[in-house]
């Protein structure tokens, strides 16, 4: 009988240390892969052709963590949960009348606090005789770099439009729809992950509330930026 419990509680030991070794393992492997300057930042800048390796700074929050990296204060208008992380969209202070810009970052959520993983932005000089329909950036996929990319977003600037999408070619061929987003009042956005094996060129179209394309443009780069104008 005693033999039986010191055998279990041998049992019981052993198994409580295998897990306690599992969690410090698991703890010591997300420290050294997100700590700023650690494998996280070592991949990052190896694939953005930096000549060293970037400190990417760990926050409270995914808007601190955005401005410990950017150094830089903008307005942040939504916020979206994707992946295991948070896609911020921003607005600069600065804009000017006769223009429009939108930036968006990916921050993810570690052990450690929130970090930035990937992000961009744009700005385009509006014209008040042009007959825009949209206008979009488009941020590809970069091995070793993961979250919610490629990733197509922009601003919607014709009322009439109610629906986007992006038909690519490659593997997972077909047609995606983007996501709406009103921020503000006659103030929309739109934004469209599309999969890591899709190939130029994509098709961006804008429908109308009737299902008629309005505004249509094939994207021959996947780091365009640039608008589309309505169909005449």
């Amino acid at each position: 009988m005693h033999s039986r419990k010191r055998t279990r509680r041998g049992l019981w030991l052993r198994w409580t240390g295998s897990v306690l070794i599992c969690c410090v393992l698991f703890v010591a492997s997300n420290y050294v892969y997100y700590v700023p300057g650690g494998i996280a930042d070592w991949q990052f800048s190896r694939e953005t052709g930096q000549s060293g390796t970037l400190r990417i700074p760990i926050g409270k929050t995914p808007e601190e963590a955005v401005q410990k990296f950017r150094n830089t204060t903008m307005r942040v208008v939504h916020r979206e949960s994707i992946d295991d992380g948070v896609l911020l969209f921003l607005k600069r202070y600065e804009q000017k009348e006769d223009s429009t810009n939108l930036q968006i970052e990916y921050v993810k959520n570690t052990l450690l606090g929130w970090k930035w993983v990937m992000g961009g932005g744009y700005g385009i000089s509006s014209n008040s005789d042009s007959n825009e329909a949209l206008n979009y950036m488009s941020i590809p996929w970069s091995k070793g770099i993961h979250g919610p990319f490629p990733i197509i977003f922009g601003q919607i600037t014709n009322p009439v439009i109610t629906d986007v999408n992006v038909s690519i070619s490659g593997d997972g061929a077909g047609k995606y729809y983007a996501k709406l987003i009103e921020y503000e009042k006659d103030q929309r956005f739109w934004y469209v992950v599309i999969p890591s094996s899709a190939e130029v060129p994509y098709e961006v179209e804008a429908l109308n509330d009737e299902g008629k394309i309005v505004a249509s443009k094939s994207l021959d780069d996947s780091h365009d930026v640039t608008s589309v104008q309505m169909s005449k």
